[in-house]
């Protein structure tokens, strides 16, 4: 094991043009704790937030960002034995995974599905978690349902259109290009729409022939929230997944009420820690359709480790389909 490793160091709150690459010196491990070789790091919109200082969590620099990473186990602390050297694995904290080496507890380390990739693994979990969490225990979307997905062509819009397909629901799905929406029938959509259409909830509804669909997945806000709400069905459930777009919706309570829709929060992670058997019940669901090949992230941008500003830039543009990966190997 090398005691010095290369990480993209955020120095100032500025924004991606803020990223040094700099040599760190390990630290040695302390109890409960696991050193991964990192092989890839997913990409995700806070690690882009935090380096304007401008996500909910605001560490301040120097900080690596890196939510989410995948690799190999080349040190364990003596008290953990649930893991040995070599082991490839996954795992996820508030940071550190653009580097060629992370600390983390024991934990927040699962082992990585045999039917991934290094790179897939790094860009899977956080999705596929809040994909899985949203549509089976938020909405529990049922085969024959409708769906409309928006933001689809994002990491987590993606993992949804992928589930809901293999649940057996006719899943709308709105991208703001043709590639994207091209992509997004690649993944199973089985319709494609533009969301900036002027008559986009009138096209859902004539999708679904006049009734509207029975569930929305939104993880843009903004003024889409409010054009969604017109294509829902009577007794529809509105999943409110985030704000991508920046803007914070106020839904109409009237308009609720009239059609008798419920408005559903959603917070995978926070989920989790409340509820951690309905979080071990996901997780196993989900290995299972990871080993089964079902729901493997759709990757548009590999980047090496040198290259960490202009991924995040790339990101910023919002010009990802899918995800988009730190590659350490290249």
């Amino acid at each position: 094991m090398s005691n010095f490793y290369r990480a993209a160091v955020c120095t100032a709150l500025t924004g991606p043009d803020s990223i040094r690459l700099e040599e760190k010196q390990a630290e040695p491990l302390q109890a409960g704790q696991i050193r991964i070789a990192a092989k890839a790091a997913g990409l995700n919109f806070p690690d882009l937030l935090m380096t304007y200082g401008k996500y909910q969590f605001r560490p301040d620099p120097p900080f690596i960002p890196g939510l989410e990473v995948a690799g190999e186990i080349i040190e364990i602390a003596p008290d953990v034995t649930a893991f040995s050297t070599g082991d490839r694995v996954m795992g996820g904290s508030k940071g550190n995974g653009f580097a060629q080496q992370i600390v983390l507890p024991d934990t927040a380390v699962r082992p990585l599905p045999a039917a991934l990739s290094f790179t897939e693994g790094a860009c899977w979990h956080g999705a596929a978690i809040t994909a899985w969490h949203a549509l089976n225990d938020k909405a529990m979307l049922q085969q024959g349902e409708s769906i409309l997905i928006l933001g689809a062509s994002g990491g987590v819009g993606m993992a949804a259109v992928k589930l809901a397909e293999h649940k057996g629901a006719v899943v709308i799905a709105t991208g703001s290009s043709e590639e994207k929406r091209q992509a997004l029938q690649n993944a199973g959509a089985d319709h494609c729409l533009d969301p900036a259409d002027s008559e986009l909830a009138a096209k859902v509804k004539a999708l679904t022939d006049g009734k509207g669909v029975d569930v929305v997945f939104d993880p843009v806000g903004g003024e889409l929230a409010i054009t969604a709400t017109r294509s829902i069905s009577w007794g529809g459930r509105y999943l409110i997944v985030g704000f991508a777009s920046g803007n914070i919706p106020s839904f109409p309570a009237n308009h609720a009420l009239i059609k008798g829709y419920s408005l559903i929060g959603l917070r995978a992670g926070e989920s989790a820690r409340r509820d951690p058997e309905l979080a071990k019940r996901g997780e196993q669901a989900l290995r299972g359709l990871a080993e089964q090949g079902v729901m493997r992230p759709h990757i548009s941008h590999s980047f090496a480790l040198d290259d960490a500003t202009a991924a995040l830039k790339v990101l910023e543009q919002r010009a990802v389909i899918g995800r988009a990966v730190i590659d350490m190997t290249l």
